[in-house]
């Protein structure tokens, strides 16, 4: 499980500074570099919305350990 949750981090890490790039200067960093909505973008951009949702899944668990 630690590897599952050090790649989802991982990935929202990178979704979170290419959404701040967005925001900030207009500019998509994983289409620039990857095409724009080529498969390899849109996979990215899959696995960070997965690790979004399995983070905010886990979120309940994570309160309780820490009680």
């Amino acid at each position: 499980m630690k590897l599952l949750d050090t790649l989802a981090v991982l990935l929202l890490i990178v979704g979170g500074l290419n959404w701040g790039l967005v925001g900030v200067a207009d500019f998509d960093l994983v289409a620039t570099l990857f095409g724009k909505m080529s498969g390899f973008t849109r996979l990215i951009y899959t696995l960070v919305g997965i690790s979004a949702l399995y983070h905010g899944l886990q979120w309940t668990s994570l309160v309780k350990r820490r009680k």
